[in-house]
């Protein structure tokens, strides 16, 4: 299997390697929410001993509803984790959805993250590709809700065909099972690895309710929040080079997938657990 490293962070994933936390806020909401975000990650994960990337949305561009709340835009948001970058001395990851956002978002973050529902997109995924090469970057693409674990070899060979090398970690979140649900084959983890490339688990979206939050009538996206320590730690036994989590102080009160995201303050004892399960495997 792969390693990949972030040369300028000395951050490698992959086996051999410690247990990668890629983690923070589902989307941006203010400067204040992220920078207390990210010291309290920055802190936890620096006790533990486990490298840590900062991660948000800068825009949600998938919301169920036009009126959804999606984020403070390119331009804001990349001006929030630049400076979330510069404070904390943190790596930062974030997704895009549009090929001419590429460049932009490459020169900011330092793992360019492919959304699960444009995996299949080319042009965007090769224009990601070329961008964060040219930065210095990785790529972390989602799988698809609609692919097998197997499918991924088409993503890696379109990256690989666009930039000549391997930069690719692959991310199990999930396929669609019947209507509003996902379910997690934890065998996909090492099918994916297979592939010649280092695999997290997002832990926090295979918990979703696909349009099914019933305080919306739909308009949002439900989810089981109980479940993301479970599939996490799951995950972690089966092979998981990383995790992907999202926190918030107060998830009730997120402005976007709230039901999935987990109290910030519950990161220590998950991520103590995460660490011992890595170790034991």
């Amino acid at each position: 299997m792969a390693v990949l490293t972030l040369k300028k962070w000395n951050l490698s994933i992959g086996d051999g390697h410690p247990l990668v936390v890629i983690a923070g806020l589902n989307v941006l909401e203010d400067l204040d929410l992220a920078r207390d975000t990210a010291r309290h990650l920055k802190a936890v994960t620096g006790e533990l001993g486990l490298p840590y990337v900062f991660k948000a949305s800068f825009d949600k561009a998938n919301r169920s509803s036009i009126h959804s709340y999606r984020g403070p835009g390119l331009e804001k948001g990349l001006e929030i984790l630049r400076t979330i970058k510069s404070e904390f001395d943190l790596p930062i990851a974030t997704d895009l959805h549009e090929i001419d956002q590429c460049e932009a978002v490459a020169a900011v973050a330092d793992i360019v993250q492919i959304p699960a529902f444009l995996c299949r997109q080319t042009d965007l995924v090769n224009a990601a590709a070329l961008a964060t090469q040219k930065a210095g970057g990785l790529l972390h693409v989602k799988k698809g809700q609609f692919l097998a674990p197997w499918d991924c070899r088409n993503i890696l060979d379109k990256i690989y065909e666009a930039v000549g090398e391997h930069m690719t970690i692959l991310c199990e979140r999930g396929v669609s099972f019947g209507y509003n649900n996902l379910i997690v084959d934890m065998l996909g983890i090492e099918e994916m690895q297979s592939l010649g490339a280092p695999v997290t688990i997002d832990a926090t979206h295979a918990t979703q309710l696909p349009g099914a939050n019933p305080k919306s009538n739909g308009a949002s996206t439900g989810g089981r929040r109980s479940g993301v320590p479970i599939l996490a730690k799951a995950a972690v036994a089966a092979g998981a080079d990383g995790v992907f989590l999202e926190f918030h102080p107060e998830p009730e009160k997120a402005l976007c997938d709230g039901p999935s995201c987990l109290p910030l303050d519950s990161a220590a004892g998950l991520l103590k657990t995460l660490k011992a399960l890595h170790a034991a495997r």
